[in-house]
C-alpha cells in the first residue's frame, strides 16, 4: 500500500466521534515530535511554515515552501514507518496543474490544500473547479485534495454558499473540502449539505473539544499556524525569563 493510499483511508470510515486530527509541523523537528507522538499524518500549515522562514503568511516564495514541505516530509520518512504528508500551498502560486502536481510529488507530499481566494477576493467558482478537476487529472490518485471553501472568512456567513462551491470542487475531483473559519453551529449544516469528507478548522485544544467536532460532522481537523504560535508563545516566555 502506497503512502497515498494510507493517507486516503484515513479519511474514510470513521465514527462521529473519531475525526482524524492531524497537527500542522512547521519544520522537521515539529514533525518528529507530532510523527513520535503518534499521529498517523501531518497537515503543514503554509502560515507556520511561513513564519518560521521569517515571512508574513502569503508572502513565501514557492521554492522555499516546497523545499520547507521536503524537509518536513524527510524527517518523518526515516526508520521503519513513513507518515504521510498533506502540504498548504495557498492557491498554487499561479503554476500550471501539472507542474503543481509535479512539484508535489517531488517533495513526497501525498496531499494539499487548495484556497479558492485570491488577493483577499472569492475566486469564481466554476473556473477554480475547473482548476481542481486539471489538477486532479495530473495527480490522480497520488494526491490527496482538500479543495479549501474561503466564503466564512471572506464575510459571506450563509452556509448555503459554501456547500454550493464544495459542490462543485466535489464534482470537480476534490478528496475532501475545507470550508475554512466555518463556526461551530455552521458544522451540522455543512455536513448534511456535502459529500464526502470535511475538514474543519479549530484551535489546539484537548481531545474532547475535538471529539466534539467530530459529532458535529468533521471528518478531519487541523489547526492552521495555532501550533506554531502556540510553540512560539512558549519561546517568548523562556526569551523574558531569561531577560528577568
Amino acid at each position: 500500500m502506497t503512502l497515498s493510499t494510507t493517507f486516503r483511508a484515513l479519511h474514510h470510515g470513521r465514527a462521529a466521534g473519531d475525526p482524524l486530527v492531524l497537527p500542522g509541523p512547521w519544520d522537521a523537528g515539529s514533525a518528529r515530535v507530532y510523527a513520535e507522538a503518534g499521529f498517523p499524518a501531518l497537515a503543514t500549515p503554509s502560515a507556520g511554515v511561513a513564519a518560521s522562514l521569517g515571512y508574513e503568511d502569503g508572502s513565501t516564495p514557492p521554492d522555499e515552501m516546497f523545499a520547507a514541505v521536503a524537509r518536513i516530509v524527510r524527517a518523518v520518512s526515516t526508520g521503519d514507518t513513513a507518515v504521510p504528508v498533506t502540504a498548504d500551498i495557498e492557491d498554487g502560486y499561479g503554476l500550471a496543474p501539472a507542474e503543481l502536481v509535479a512539484r508535489l510529488l517531488d517533495t513526497g507530499a501525498v496531499g494539499c490544500n487548495l484556497e479558492d481566494s485570491a488577493d483577499g477576493r472569492l475566486k469564481d467558482p466554476r473556473r477554480h473547479a475547473d482548476w481542481l478537476a486539471e489538477v486532479k487529472a495530473a495527480a490522480g490518485e497520488r494526491l490527496f485534495v482538500n479543495a479549501r471553501v474561503d466564503t466564512f472568512i471572506r464575510g459571506v456567513s450563509d452556509p448555503a454558499r459554501a456547500i454550493e462551491r464544495a459542490g462543485l470542487y466535489v464534482a470537480a475531483g476534490a478528496d475532501c473540502v475545507y470550508p475554512i473559519g466555518a463556526p461551530r453551529e455552521a458544522i451540522p449544516a455543512l455536513r448534511a449539505g456535502i459529500e464526502g469528507p470535511i475538514n474543519v478548522g479549530a484551535a489546539p485544544g484537548g481531545a474532547a473539544e475535538l471529539s466534539e467536532l467530530g459529532e458535529l460532522g468533521a471528518t478531519r481537523i487541523t489547526f492552521g499556524p495555532g501550533l506554531q504560535r502556540q510553540a512560539m508563545a512558549a519561546v517568548r516566555e523562556g526569551a523574558a525569563r531569561l531577560r528577568a
